[in-house]
């Protein structure tokens, strides 16, 4: 899909803007569809005089969970891991942390990947940890832990959770994590610029950096250890992209093929865990867990998928439409820069300006999407012959064909030829004219746009659940130009 240059250069200008504001010394971005990188961009200096590019190397801090979450479905795909089964047969220190109460669970793999193993939030605590060796965190097990909640109850962003899944995905694979993650995942998607060691880099790496009171401190990079599960990774803009549309590619009629199957990266994007509000307080979207992904729901554009990354020094963020498969990422090299924000506004800037279309129908509701599709043909003849001929019974018996009976019992017939009529009058509609914009959340429901001369009017059919594909909803509206 190509974009209209004065829409990217809109999205250029958010992450120039946090040059500019000093909220970070350098600032990438990407835009992508199902196909690939479609434009990028860079500001600032990223440590060499130069500003950086889309295979310039960042941290990708906690965008690693999702690499953690698909490594362990490869173990479970192959039984050699079990989504329910207890932290401890893979993690036998962890049976010595006390619960929180006599009948509390010990978490599941499954608690631990949607952020409900019970503990606190941990991020300052544990983005120092990365380094550690595992004994070093079988002592910390071992000297007890802290609970929230009780565990499978409530979401709470943990990276200790993904610490330990991190040892579960080792002792599944019988290798290191960074070797299942490297192996499973990353080498057979050609992800070479995705890496645990700086040293592995083949671009050129930037330093992560802390605003002390108006000057840059540059940030030690630490290691692998045993909390590399939870943000070990660097990754560049192409490379990232790859991962978030492979991933997107799922949703798809055409999934992309890969190590993980599309039903089980469908599975990574389900909502599963709520977030609460208090935890999003400046989010309009309701907002839960799946597997090493955020799932957004928004009122304009429909489900997002998403997740960010901190470390000290760096940030980063990715997100893209599961009904368009575009999506933005992005990365900064400063503590708390939370390019989040700007690659939010990004992704919303180009759903905004992209011609509205039909979600593009999923794997095995083709059958729905096709009923929709002669459902909106007949309705376009109904309208019209309502329109032409309102007194031509031809008219009403053709609605008793195309509508579910419960239609002219919530509205009659002969009220909704008056609204219709009102309605082509409002804006001036030729209703024999061809649509100017389409849209459509799920395969059941379509919603279309004719042009008027004073406006336009809104067409929008639900279906029912019977296979005929009867229309259940029908609902005129029109949308006059203001003045």
């Amino acid at each position: 899909m190509s974009l209209p240059d004065d829409l990217l250069a809109e999205v250029d200008a958010l992450f120039h803007d946090r040059v500019a504001a000093r909220t970070a010394p350098s600032s990438v971005w990407g835009v992508f569809d199902r196909d690939g990188l479609i434009a990028s961009g860079g500001h600032g200096d990223r440590g060499d005089g130069r500003a950086p590019d889309a295979d310039t190397v960042y941290r990708i801090a906690s965008c690693t969970k999702s690499v953690t979450a698909a490594t362990l479905l490869t173990l479970v795909a192959e039984g050699r891991a079990d989504l329910d089964a207890p932290i401890t047969d893979a993690v036998p220190a962890f049976a010595e942390v006390t619960l929180p109460s006599r009948d509390a669970p010990v978490p599941t793999l499954r608690m631990l990947l949607t952020m409900a193993g019970g503990f606190p939030t941990d991020d300052p605590w544990a983005d120092r940890q990365e380094s550690i060796a595992d004994a070093e965190l079988d002592d910390v097990l071992r000297g007890g832990l802290l609970f929230d909640s009780v565990p499978g109850t409530r979401f709470a962003y943990s990276n200790t959770g993904y610490a330990l899944l991190g040892r579960a995905v080792a002792v599944a694979a019988g290798t290191t994590f960074l070797e299942a993650a490297t192996s499973r995942v990353l080498a057979p998607l050609g992800l070479e610029d995705t890496v645990f060691r700086a040293e592995d880099a083949r671009g050129y790496v930037v330093t992560g950096q802390r605003d002390d009171d108006g000057s840059w401190t540059p940030q030690p990079m630490t290691g692998p250890g045993a909390f590399s599960s939870i943000g070990g990774l660097f990754s560049t803009v192409r490379d990232l992209a790859r991962w978030a549309r492979h991933l997107a590619s799922a949703t798809s009629t055409t999934p992309e093929p890969g190590p993980l199957s599309p039903a089980d990266r469908r599975l990574m994007q389900q909502a599963m865990r709520v977030v609460p509000p208090s935890v999003v307080p400046t989010s309009t979207r309701a907002t839960a867990y799946g597997f090493g992904l955020f799932v957004e729901q928004d009122p304009r554009f429909g489900e997002l998928v998403s997740h960010s990354g901190g470390y000290p020094g760096f940030s980063a963020h990715m997100r893209w439409s599961v009904e368009h498969g575009l999506g933005v990422v992005a990365f900064e090299n400063a503590t708390q820069a939370k390019v989040s924000a700007a690659a939010d506004r990004a992704l919303d800037v180009v759903l905004e300006r992209i011609p509205g279309q039909p979600a593009p129908v999923a794997p095995g509701v083709e059958r729905t999407a096709a009923a929709a599709r002669d459902a909106q043909r007949s309705v376009t003849t109904l309208l019209q012959q309502w329109a032409d001929a309102p007194q031509d019974p031809a008219g009403d018996a053709l609605a008793d064909r195309v509508c579910s009976p419960n239609v002219a019992m919530d509205q009659p017939y002969e009220r909704r030829r008056r609204a219709l009529a009102e309605a082509v009058a409002r804006v001036g509609v030729d209703l024999h004219a061809d649509p100017v914009e389409e849209h459509a959340t799920v395969p059941s429901q379509l919603r279309w746009w004719l042009p008027g001369t004073n406006g336009r009017l809104r067409i929008e059919i639900k279906l029912a659940p019977l296979a005929v594909g009867l229309v259940q909803t029908l609902t005129v509206t029109a949308e006059p130009t203001e003045r």
